[in-house]
């Protein structure tokens, strides 16, 4: 299980890294996500920042355990609404993305209080 922890984890702490990096960037790909379902470029920054402390929540975590769990939940509630987002304004054809971040969030959510 202590395995499934760390790599699950750290796939997270990549994913979200990216993403941050992604939204500070205003690569064309985040904006264009972002843009279908109505988020407005000027939150890129904000959502970089939400996205970025996340994983280094995470990561501490791996040396406070409160701090990644509290990381992962935050996570799982962003992509609950990022979800619920693409489902009220009908965007499905990126549908994948947020459902696969929430999937990787609750794993980590449930392996780090599990570990």
């Amino acid at each position: 299980m202590f395995v499934a922890f760390v790599v699950v984890t750290l796939i997270c702490i990549a994913a979200n890294a990216v993403e941050s990096v992604g939204n500070f960037m205003g690569a064309a790909w985040v904006k264009q996500n972002s843009r279908a379902v109505g988020v407005p470029d000027s939150w890129l920054p904000f959502l970089g920042v939400v996205k970025g402390a996340a994983a280094l929540g995470l990561a501490a975590g791996f040396a406070w355990r409160p701090l990644g769990i509290a990381a992962a939940a935050g996570l799982v509630v962003f992509f609950v609404l990022a979800s619920a987002l693409h489902v009220r304004e009908r965007v499905f054809h990126n549908f994948y993305g947020p459902l696969a971040f929430l999937g990787l969030s609750v794993a980590a959510l449930w392996l780090m209080i599990a570990a």
